[in-house]
């Protein structure tokens, strides 16, 4: 047998390549993705070889990530219940997809990963690897020997694997869209995760005294510039991961529902998605009218729960991309933003096209607004209300 592995470096992907060779006398290919992890990827590579895979490939798939998965969830104002900017779960299609043609393109029997089977990866790798690779058998050896950490551990260990278990006691996924951290005294919800958790964050005492502006300029929705200097999107938001962390923004803990119907503690930290997230929400309401925003925000939550379920090549994903991307034809303009201590305070924004009119806003002479219409309308909009009393006097 020919197995495809998604190959990350970690722990559970290096002890699958062993587990596979045992238990289906597999051949694996590791297949590793680059969606801005900043990684050694010639070490991982290093280690995949050292741990027995057959060969190994390695995608640069930034671009593509910012491009076709980031910029949609910009657009949608994406946080899985109003927290999460669905960082990981963002990633796993993208990279189910490239295993899935590397092992199409090898002539694999199967593809793999090392997901658990209490997580969410589990079902966003299984339902992408469905979809692009339909004839091919999917294993994931950590679900099916019903791993846990310290079982790993002893296996790498059994087996002489390129394995560091004092590296790190937290689990860490990372991408250019954010960092989440799992494991250690995190599982306790009580206690306030340390600062060495974290890589962009600075603690807030060491952050800067003084207040930092800056201003983001969107274009059909998505951020192309910070304070005028336009790069491409995957810069853009590496760029504001500094400057948030900086300021010690960008810092999420909240208790999450998972898909599988557990509680979880989860513990993020996406400078730029919350900035980008916040100021695209900002922009939206001075070009889209009250109608279009109310209902596009029941869409946005359909979609941010699509994508967490694992569900980004079903085709309802299509429908609600088609309304979002029809909404954000004339959200274009700049947002300004005030970092200081944790906080991220809009302060400005400004629209190509915008609906806030300021002459008929205005309070002063210059007003253009008819207030005497105003006598009639209260009338007839209070009018279900009113007659509601009337007649049951």
């Amino acid at each position: 047998m020919k197995v495809a592995l998604a190959y990350s470096g970690g722990l559970d992907t290096t002890v699958s390549i062993k587990w596979l060779q045992e238990k289906y006398n597999a051949e694996v290919i590791t297949v590793t993705v680059d969606v801005g992890q900043e990684e050694d990827f010639g070490e991982i590579e290093e280690k995949a070889l050292k741990s027995g895979a057959v060969k190994h490939f390695f995608i640069d798939a930034k671009k593509k990530f910012a491009e076709e998965y980031v910029a949609k969830c910009i657009k949608a104002n994406g946080l899985y219940e109003d927290a999460y900017p669905l960082s990981s779960a963002l990633s796993r299609p993208l990279i189910a997809e490239e295993v899935a043609k590397i092992a199409l393109k090898e002539g694999c029997d199967a593809v793999a990963h090392g997901c658990t089977g209490k997580g969410n990866d589990q079902i966003r790798f299984d339902v992408t690897f469905s979809a692009k690779a339909p004839g091919l058998k999917i294993i994931a050896p950590v679900r099916e020997w019903n791993m846990s950490r310290d079982q790993e551990i002893d296996y790498a260990l059994k087996h002489g694997l390129p394995v560091n278990p004092k590296k790190s006691r937290f689990s860490i996924d990372e991408n250019l869209w954010g960092r989440s951290i799992e494991a250690g005294e995190l599982e306790d919800p009580w206690v306030e995760p340390p600062i060495e958790a974290f890589k962009y964050l600075k603690p807030l005492d060491e952050a800067p005294n003084h207040p930092q502006e800056i201003i983001i300029e969107f274009e059909k929705g998505v951020p192309t510039s910070i304070d005028g200097v336009e790069m491409p999107l995957e810069e853009l938001i590496m760029e504001l991961n500094k400057i948030g962390g900086l300021h010690g923004f960008g810092y999420i803990d909240h208790i999450e529902d998972r898909v599988v119907g557990l509680k979880s503690r989860e513990v993020y930290e996406a400078p730029a998605a919350l900035l980008l997230i916040f100021a695209h929400m900002d922009l939206e309401k001075m070009v889209l009218n009250k109608r279009v925003l109310d209902f596009k925000r029941v869409i946005e939550h359909k979609w941010a729960e699509m994508v967490y379920s694992g569900l980004w090549v079903d085709p309802l994903m299509n429908a609600l991309n088609a309304f979002i991307e029809e909404t954000q034809k004339e959200v274009t303009g700049e947002v300004r933003i005030k970092l200081y201590k944790g906080s991220a305070r809009i302060i400005g924004r400004r629209a190509e096209k915008p609906l806030y009119n300021p002459e008929m806003i205005t309070y002063t002479s210059k007003s253009v607004f008819d207030q005497k219409a105003g006598e009639a309308f209260s009338k007839l909009w209070g009018l279900p209300s009113v007659m509601h009393y009337v007649h049951r006097r």
